[in-house]
Formats: C-alpha cells, structure tokens, sequence
C-alpha cells in the first residue's frame, strides 16, 4: 500500500470519517435529517439560553432582593453555583441530543475532527443567540442589577484577562475531552465533572474577570447591556485554550473515532 494510501486509511477511521463508513442507526444520525438538526439545534438554545438566563437573573435578583449588599467573591461564589448547578441538571436532560452550550467545546469537537465547519457555524449562531436572548430576558424580569452577571477584566490587564481565559478554556475543554464520549455528556459521572469545574473555576476566577471560559457567555451580559468594549477578551482566550487542549487531548489519547464522533453527531431520531 502507498504511503498516500495508507494515510488516507488511516484518516477514514478517525472522526466523522469513521461514522460515515458505518452503516445502521449510528450513521443515520447526521446533518442529512432536516429532524435531527432541528433537535440538536433546539437542544443547544435551550441549554445555552438557560446558563445566561439564570446567571444574568441571578445577578439581577441578588442586587435587588438579595437583602445584604455582597462581596465580589460572595457573588462569585453563588452565581457559580447557581451555573453549575443548571449544567448539570442540563446536560444530564439534554446531553444525549446535544449540550455543548458553549462555542469553546464546539470548536474542539470540530478541531478534533468530530464535526464539520458548516455545522459548528451554525452551532455559534445559535448559541451566540441563545445567550443573548436569555440575558435580554432577565433583565427585562428583574431589571439589570450586578450588570447582569456581565464579565468584565480588570482596568489594565486585558491581556492578563485573555491568558487567563485560555487557561480556564484549557482545563475545562480537557475535562470533556478526557472524561466524556464526545459531547454525549450522559455518562454517570461527567456532569457533575463539569459542575464541579465550573464551580471551581468560576469562584476562584470571578472577582477578577468574570471566568467566563465561554464566549457566549460573557457575549449575553454584554449585549443585553450594550456594552461590547471588552467581549475580545474573552473568545481570543477561548480560542488559545482550545487549540493547546485539543492538541493535549491528541496526545494523551490520540484522535478521535467512530465511537467519539457518534457521540458528537448525537442519538439519531426514533421516528418507528
């Protein structure tokens, strides 16, 4: 066999090139079905309308009702068990269809070979939109106190900002990648993983700039607020840690196959 051959060989058992040399229900649960991609699509709005919802309104309520005023860590603390907690109860309900809810993880899944580009497009668009709408709904509840959960870096050290991002990227990328099949988060353990992570990181990091380690969500608080000045901060950041945890996860693991990208493609629809 030819080196171009063998190569090519071995590029087919990896990833989505894998799945689609598989035949029966796994294969069929593709971009192909009008059905599938409207769950899925469905599935990540709700999940990612869902974390801006609860943390732009539990912002908003901890301002007005909250009945003391709080220390920046204090409010750290709760809004990140107030989001971890939700990705947990999210992904355990949605992680068979899809439960990416940040554009971060979709670009390592599409790095990793698991998805195509037209499909993490758009995946973005709708997660972008979904974590503005959930912020947009909190503040017109309850108003835009705590300026809605919005992440905001220190004066002066934006680039300090962006490396700690991808820091934060970086772990939580290499959490999923490591413990999850794909981003079929339904294993026992997984989701309380991620919660876990979440609550970690973001009541270390909030008090300095939000610990967003989500792209949209720190584009929700912003744009419900109108006020985009520092919103590169953070998916420069994200980009960086993807990029080392993908590579990581390569190299600790080796790429992707079948098993990996079914779980990426999502459970196909049962229409008998």
């Amino acid at each position: 066999m030819s080196p171009e051959g063998s190569g090519a060989t071995r590029e087919a058992a990896y990833g989505r090139f894998a799945l689609s040399n598989q035949v029966g229900p796994r294969f069929s649960a593709d971009w192909k079905s009008g059905d599938h991609r409207a769950r899925r699509l469905v599935s990540e709005f709700i999940g990612t309308f869902g974390l801006t919802f609860v943390l732009s309104g539990g912002a908003a309520i901890l301002a007005s009702h909250g009945g003391a005023e709080l220390a920046s860590y204090q409010y750290a603390f709760t809004l990140s068990a107030v989001s971890a907690l939700w990705l947990v109860a999210a992904v355990y309900c949605l992680g068979d269809i899809s439960a990416h809810f940040n554009p971060a993880m979709t670009l390592a899944f599409t790095l990793r070979g698991d998805m195509g580009w037209p499909m993490a497009v758009v995946y973005f668009i709708v997660q972008f939109a979904a974590a503005a709408a959930g912020s947009l709904v909190a503040a017109a509840l309850f108003g835009y106190g705590g300026n809605l959960a919005a992440t905001m870096p220190q004066p002066g050290q934006y680039w300090q900002a962006v490396v700690f991002e991808g820091i934060l990227t970086f772990g939580m990328v290499l959490v999923v990648l490591s413990m999850a099949n794909g981003p079929k988060l339904v294993g026992s353990f997984v989701p309380i993983a991620v919660g876990a992570y979440v609550m970690a990181a973001g009541t270390m990091g909030g008090p300095y700039d939000g610990a967003a380690f989500n792209p949209a969500r720190a584009f929700g608080p912003d744009f419900a607020r109108g006020d985009l000045s520092t919103f590169w901060v953070y998916p420069l950041g994200s980009v960086l840690g993807v990029i080392a945890a993908v590579l990581i996860a390569r190299f600790l693991r080796g790429p992707a196959k079948a098993q990996e990208a079914a779980a990426a493609m999502g459970n196909p629809l049962d229409n008998g």
